[in-house]
Order: structure tokens, then sequence, then C-alpha cells
């Protein structure tokens, strides 16, 4: 059994820590709440960071609670560039999965000197079209308080083909249990993911980078990912032939590549 410590950090982030080595930073994808996860999530998330934290001290950061109305990107990650400043206090390595991979992306383009290598797994540069419409649809079931129809609706669309049906029958009987008192937090980070362009700053990462997606992913395209991994000076992308948004976050396959690529830094 693996120790975790948690806690907030300065900036308000609520992680978990485990492992020990250098610091890498990993941020989640979108979550109901901005707090640390329990019960199954939790497991998930742990299980996730394990390999990871044989090599490195992982800090599974979420975003920070109590975001201002009309937040964007740049917002958000600087909350993780003043955590990393002050509590950890120096360069680390960051994985982003989805969401998080939209920030983490932000933050290097923002603040270089403090990423050392970047994995993007399942985002890009920007969603794509439909991406933008299924967040859209979500934040919209959200206010309306249709729980169940928002969570399903954006669950189906993290598998491709016939695994889909079931997916959403798994967001409809998990929605309840995902609604939250106030899921303005949640809400202000799909306005800030909606309007996230970080194209034009790509050039200015330093920090070699390793984006992975998949083929059939409907939230970004394989264009996109392809012109992420351009865009930067030292990066490069690796696709997973028909697969869809869930595959590059949580395979073994895909937590095998991104590892390397870290240990090789």
């Amino acid at each position: 059994m693996v120790a975790v410590a948690e806690g907030t950090l300065s900036s308000g982030l609520p992680y978990l820590r485990l492992g020990q080595g250098p610091p890498l930073v990993m941020m989640p994808g979108l979550s109901a709440e901005h707090a640390n996860p329990t019960g199954l999530w939790r497991r998930i998330y742990l299980s996730g960071a394990a390999p990871y934290a044989e090599h490195f001290t992982v800090f599974l950061a979420n975003r920070r609670p109590g975001l201002a109305p009309g937040s964007s990107m740049t917002d958000i990650a600087a909350d993780y560039a003043v955590a990393i400043e002050n509590d950890i206090g120096e360069p680390v390595m960051v994985h982003g999965t989805s969401t998080g991979g939209s920030v983490a992306l932000q933050l290097a383009i923002d603040r270089p000197e403090l990423v050392k290598r970047l994995v993007v797994a399942s985002a890009a540069c920007r969603l794509s079209p439909a991406g933008r419409r299924t967040q859209a649809e979500f934040a919209r079931l959200t206010t309306e308080g249709d729980v169940r129809r928002a969570w399903a609706n954006l669950t189906g669309m993290v598998a491709p083909g016939l695994l889909r049906p079931p997916l959403w029958g798994l967001g409809w009987l998990a929605g309840r249990s995902l609604a939250v008192d106030d899921p303005a937090d949640m809400l202000i980070t799909v306005a800030a993911e909606d309007s996230f362009d970080a194209e034009p700053g790509l050039h200015r990462v330093q920090a070699a980078t390793l984006v992975l997606g998949g083929t059939t992913d409907p939230f970004y395209s394989e264009d996109l990912f392809r012109r992420t991994a351009a865009g930067v000076p030292n990066g490069r992308a690796v696709l997973f032939p028909g697969k869809g948004h869930m595959y590059p976050a949580s395979s073994k396959h895909a937590a095998g590549l991104s590892l390397g690529f870290f240990l090789a830094g």
C-alpha cells in the first residue's frame, strides 16, 4: 500500500501526494467539484498514479474551488504556477488529461520555465466543433438540473462505436451520484475550455512534449492532435488507431509511453 498524503496547496488546489523522487504534477479531467476524490473515484485516481509514484513524487492536483465567474484557462493555469513556485519550489514534470491537458498546455505556454517535460493525454490545443457542442449541451443540461442526462451524454462520447450505448447507460446511472450542490466551478471550467485555443502560443512551450490521442476521439481530432505536437518546438504525437477519448488517458499502454517519456528526461 502506497502512503498517500492530502491537503491544499498555497493557491487553493486540493491534492493527493504519493511516491518519492522528482516532482510530477498530474492534472485530471473534468470533475463535478474541485475537491480531492473519495470512494471509487479516489481508488481510480490513485491506481492511475501508482506506476508514476515508483519513480516520482506525484501531486494529483485538481483545480481550485471557488473560481471567479469568467475565469479563463490562463487564470486556472496560474493557480498551478503559484503552487509549483511556492509549494514544490522547482520545475516539474506535468501530465494533463482531457481538461487537465488544456490546463497543462496553458501552463507550459504562460510559464515555460516551470515545466520540464509535458504529456498531454486526450487533449489538444482546442476542442473540436463536436467537442464544443457536447460540452455546451452538458453545461445546459446541468444548469437545468437534468444531471443524469448531462453525464450520460458526456460519458457516452468518451468511447468509440459499440461502447457508446453501455457507457451512456453507465453515465445515466452514475449521474445522480455526480450531482453536487453547486456545480459553478465545473461550469466555469467548461466555459474556459470552450474558449480555449492554445495554437497561437504553442511556440512558447520549452518542454519536450508528448501528445497522446485516439483517432476516433470526438472531443478532438487526429488533425488537432498532430497540429498541437507540430506547434511545439520539441513535440511529437502518438495516435492510437480506432481508440476514443479514454484510451490515451487510462490504458496501460499509454501510461507506459508516458512514464518512459518522463524517465527519458
